[in-house]
């Protein structure tokens, strides 16, 4: 990773988030911490990577609404110049039937986690120099069969779209677009009940941590991942 070079990550204020943060920052890129509501703890997040040495700021946006993707945007770019980095990790989660759910849950996932990161993709196509990488999260669910989670598997099967059409948009200035797949992770939607039964279906007999996610979306922001585009990495400990 060359120092010197800038990223915004959106949904750093906690988890997969915000262990990206923080490794990109280790490595010298400037950070734009993306978050939503909790301010204490993106500010957290930027005192950790001040206190190692590094250089990153915290800004705030709903990323259902558009005109505040474009804010985010904005605001990062002021804070931290132009962008060569962009991590859409935001994500909401919702454990519900079907059958069972409401108009107002599917805008509220669907809100966050395709619509939003659409947009966050939009202003990143626009924006990123080129060269450059740009990073959605994704999850290893849309690779198995789970009940209760048609909204959020749904709207993440919208996003590995978003990435394999972008990739194809956005290669003749040599920026690649590529979606990373956790498994199970150690993270506050991590669901305990789930937690034993799936850490026994990885070949390391543990779930995930949050760094083991970061470590992929490190490389897939470096140079030596020039050559990968298009593609949804499995980062799941073997889970699928």
């Amino acid at each position: 990773m060359a120092k010197g070079k800038t990223a915004l990550v959106t949904g750093a204020s906690r988890g997969i988030g915000r262990a990206i943060a923080i490794r990109l920052a280790s490595d010298g890129v400037r950070v734009a911490v993306g978050y939503l509501r909790n301010k204490e703890r993106a500010d957290e997040v930027v005192e950790t990577i001040a206190a190692a040495g590094g250089t990153a700021v915290a800004v705030q946006a709903d990323l259902s609404r558009p005109g505040e993707v474009v804010a985010l945007f904005d605001q990062a770019e002021r804070a931290i110049g132009a962008l060569d980095i962009v991590v859409a990790n935001a994500a909401d989660i919702m454990e519900r039937p079907l059958a069972d759910c409401t108009e107002e849950d599917y805008d509220r996932i669907f809100g966050t986690n395709a619509k939003g990161v659409f947009f966050v993709l939009q202003q990143a196509a626009r924006r990123v120099k080129d060269g450059g990488r740009i990073i959605v999260s994704s999850t290893g669910g849309t690779r198995m069969f789970f009940a209760n989670q048609s909204l959020y598997l749904g709207s993440k099967g919208a996003v590995e779209q978003f990435v394999r059409s972008l990739a194809v948009e956005l290669g003749d200035r040599n920026i690649t677009v590529n979606a990373i797949s956790p498994g199970p992770t150690d993270t506050d939607m991590m669901q305990d009940q789930y937690r034993d039964t799936i850490a026994m279906m990885s070949p390391f007999r543990r779930i995930g941590q949050t760094d083991d996610v970061a470590d992929v979306a490190v490389f897939l922001a470096g140079h030596d991942a020039r050559w990968i585009t298009g593609q949804n990495i499995a980062a799941g400990g073997g889970v699928f």
